[in-house]
């Protein structure tokens, strides 16, 4: 993807007081539209749900780009009647082109190329998991880096060093099975639904986390990789021997057990990643952010360390276009804008754009 500089026109420059940017979202089953100001104030966050695939238990890509298709220009719509904006009024387009369902992503990207186009508006690209850390700018605007986030999203565990908005460097990754899939593919297991994290999180709270005791993986101090893979197994041959009847007393025991082993590991990482770099904030991002065990225990342990922890309004946590619009937010003020062979791609991870 080629990034250019483009010049914005002279009556955007002179005549708006606010800078308005539009902003899609289409990565996975979430088709979202949101407008947002270089303040980083949110004007309305439009998303259309996709229940259609949770009788498949997982996401069917081609279904997820038809509904797109379908959802995409209503959503505009929408989003900007609760704006009580129009077109004439944005500054520029933002767009998720990365990681994600490819076809989802070149609905989003070849709707945004073309609005952009036809407006005459510059185009900023946006890397996905970059939204979710740049999700919490829209709580605090003020907060700026050297920060360590925590991005649990989906196939995504990594631990990120912002030593600026837009110079960071990953330290940790998932080796295999991330912390959102280890949800989804416990709940599978005990045919819980899907997603896994929220189901789980609900019933774990009547649950004891110490009733059985899964593994932590890679729980070395210097070691700042994730493995969620083994848990998954382990689960699997632990419920093995056990009867129905047992599965079912104790479930809320079993998953709150499951939850703790996910959870003790990824604040240890944190927590040990914030020493041994000497960063004094942590910003938690992605969907697994919403997480009611790990909000608790992360600020329980950031605060017994003197870290100030960052947690993005359970709105943001799951894919939105508000958090593409607030991670556009610098490229914009740097005119930072990509041109029209913009394309999307599926590549994990946050570095990539």
């Amino acid at each position: 993807m080629k990034n250019t500089k483009i010049s914005i026109p002279a009556q955007d420059l002179k005549n708006k007081q606010k800078k308005y940017i539009l902003a899609f979202e289409t990565s996975c089953d979430d088709t979202s539209v949101s407008i947002i100001d270089t303040d980083y104030q949110v004007y309305a966050n439009i998303i259309s749900s996709q229940p259609d695939h949770e009788a498949f238990g997982g996401i069917l890509p081609e279904l997820a780009s038809r509904l797109h298709l379908r959802n995409i220009n209503r959503c505009l719509k929408a989003a900007l009647k609760k704006a009580a904006l129009t077109l004439n009024d944005i500054s520029a387009i933002a767009v998720a082109i990365n990681p994600g369902l490819i076809g989802s992503l070149i609905v989003g990207v070849s709707f945004a190329k073309a609005l952009a186009w036809s407006l005459n508006l510059p185009l900023i690209a946006v890397n996905h998991m970059l939204g979710h850390v740049m999700a919490n700018k829209i709580e605090y605007p003020e907060l700026n880096p050297p920060w360590l986030a925590l991005v649990v999203s989906g196939g995504h565990t990594e631990l990120v060093i912002f030593e600026s908005l837009s110079d960071f460097y990953i330290i940790g990754q998932t080796l295999d099975d991330a912390s959102g899939e280890a949800f989804d593919k416990v709940a599978k297991i005990l045919n819980l639904g899907f997603p896994g994290g929220p189901v789980i999180d609900r019933i774990a709270k009547n649950g004891n986390p110490n009733f059985h005791k899964f593994p932590r993986a890679l729980n070395k101090k210097n070691n700042f990789n994730f493995s969620f893979s083994g848990l998954k197994t382990s689960v699997f041959n632990w419920l093995e021997n056990k009867n129905p009847e047992f599965i079912d007393q104790h479930l809320a025991d079993i998953v709150a057990s499951v939850q703790q082993a996910i959870v003790d590991i990824l604040v240890i990482k944190t927590i040990n990643a914030a020493h041994k770099y000497n960063i004094n904030k942590v910003i938690v991002a992605g969907g697994v952010s919403a997480n009611s065990c790990l909000r608790n225990e992360m600020n329980l342990n950031c605060e017994k360390n003197n870290i100030d922890v960052f947690f993005p309004k359970m709105q943001y946590c799951m894919d939105n276009a508000a958090m593409i619009g607030a991670a556009a937010v610098q490229k914009y003020l740097n005119n930072e804008f990509a041109d029209l062979s913009l394309n999307a791609f599926s590549t994990k991870g946050i570095r990539y754009v």
